[in-house]
């Protein structure tokens, strides 16, 4: 009998070990669940500053497109109006086929001090 309740007392004894143990553990699990959940929840954060930020960054080129598509159209009308800005035009795309400050006043009709501020323009 004493054998016995020897017995039950180590296997008790070992129960309550393995119990306390395991409360061990629990407590680790939910302090390691708790520090990903915050992580969770940081990272979650991040994403929606940059979800949001890219939102306004696609808002803030749609206007500038807004604001551009109209340019080419209205240079176009530019140049046809001003008879001067055509020679300009000209002026730059002789200098990039090479010519010279003399060839640029002769063709274009620029004086010597634009003929040279074009050339350093558009010389590359």
């Amino acid at each position: 009998m004493i054998v016995l309740f020897l017995f039950w007392a180590g296997t008790l004894a070992m129960f309550v070990a393995y119990i306390r143990s395991q409360r061990g553990i629990a407590a680790q699990q939910a302090q390691g669940d708790a520090l990903r959940d915050q992580r969770i929840k940081e990272l979650a954060k991040r994403v929606d500053d940059y979800q949001n930020g890219s939102v306004r960054m696609g808002e803030a080129l749609h206007e500038l497109r807004a604001v551009v598509a109209p340019l080419p159209d209205k240079l176009t009308q530019l140049e046809q109006r001003d008879p001067s800005s055509l020679s300009f035009a000209q002026a730059a795309r002789l200098v990039g086929m090479g010519a010279s400050v003399d060839e640029l006043t002769q063709s274009c009709g620029l004086t010597q001090a634009e003929a040279e501020l074009m050339s350093k323009l558009h010389k590359s």
